[in-house]
């Protein structure tokens, strides 16, 4: 009696599997697409933005790059500001990603700098109030790109929060090894050139018809921006420190002080105390007690409510 020998079918090369089930495309189809949508964000984000920010911005289309959704964001490197979207009917989930230098220069001229003046920022993450902006970016961005997609939705895109790149958590949901492309912008303003990135899975891209948005659908006004910003500012939670002065002591005192030690205060009577944040000072102070804990009465500010925000911010 013989034996059967059963040998097992090979299996298909993955490639070949996501290129027959949609989910990648040939460089060719994927380039025209994301020029395609390029398109649309130069010809209708800057307006947008400049008519509500009221100074100049320049967008670009400046190529596309395809690959694994994991290699493709790691390869921006840190210091940029992640969101994480979807849109109905359209993409389960997608990707907006601004640079550091984007969203701190739009910070600076929304203040008023002056645009000619501005030097390239360093790239850093993102403050919390720097974040409230790149999330109103952001939601501009995405707003193009509904409209570029429209006949594929009539639903809004739903964004999660802006973050930074270093608090991105790892998921084990299949994302990071997807087929995707990125389509690349540049932005200027002033002499600041930075750049956001549109990442969508080939396998939605392929499906997509592409068209340009009527005006009408992308245009707000500036004082609606302005107003949002401030709103986005005075919401935002920063950290305050007080800082009071001590009567001065010498060296030999300082290097055996003891728990329990005692260090008075410079002054006799009211104990002025300066309260900072992001290491601007913004109030003089002077120290006290309500009940069991101790607080600051503000007695003068170092400047109008508008040099307060500035400080923060900056």
């Amino acid at each position: 009696m013989s034996t059967a020998t059963v040998t097992a079918a090979p299996s298909m090369d993955p490639i070949v599997l996501a290129r027959l089930t949609g989910k990648l495309g040939d460089r060719e189809t994927v380039s025209k697409l994301c020029a395609t949508l390029g398109d649309v964000f130069s010809e209708f984000l800057p307006d947008m933005l400049e008519s509500e920010l009221g100074f100049e911005v320049a967008v670009s289309y400046a190529g596309f790059t395809m690959g694994k959704f994991g290699e493709l964001t790691e390869g921006l490197g840190g210091a940029m500001a992640f969101c994480d979207a979807s849109l109905r009917d359209w993409c389960e989930h997608f990707t907006l990603i601004c640079d550091s230098p984007l969203i701190i220069t739009l910070v600076e001229n929304m203040l008023g700098a002056v645009s000619d003046s501005i030097e390239d920022p360093q790239p850093r993450p993102l403050s919390k109030i720097e974040l409230d902006v790149a999330a109103m970016m952001f939601d501009r961005i995405s707003g193009v790109l509904k409209t570029a997609v429209s006949s594929a939705t009539s639903f809004e895109p739903l964004l999660g929060a802006a973050h930074n790149a270093e608090l991105r958590k790892p998921v084990e949901d299949g994302t990071q090894n997807a087929h995707v492309a990125m389509v690349n912008m540049a932005v200027g303003i002033g002499p600041v050139l930075s750049t956001f990135h549109v990442v969508i899975p080939q396998a939605t891209l392929l499906k997509s018809v592409i068209a340009a948005p009527r005006p009408a659908n992308v245009a707000k006004t500036r004082a609606e921006w302005s107003e949002q910003l401030s709103e986005q500012v005075r919401r935002s939670k920063v950290t305050l420190e007080a800082r009071i002065h001590l009567e001065p002591q010498t060296l030999d005192t300082i290097s055996r002080l003891q728990p329990g030690d005692i260090i008075p205060f410079n002054e006799a009577g009211d104990v002025r105390v300066d309260v900072n944040a992001n290491g601007r000072n913004l109030y003089v102070c002077e120290f006290g007690r309500s009940g069991a804990r101790y607080t600051v009465r503000v007695k003068d500010t170092y400047g109008s409510e508008d040099d307060i925000l500035q400080h923060i911010i900056g």
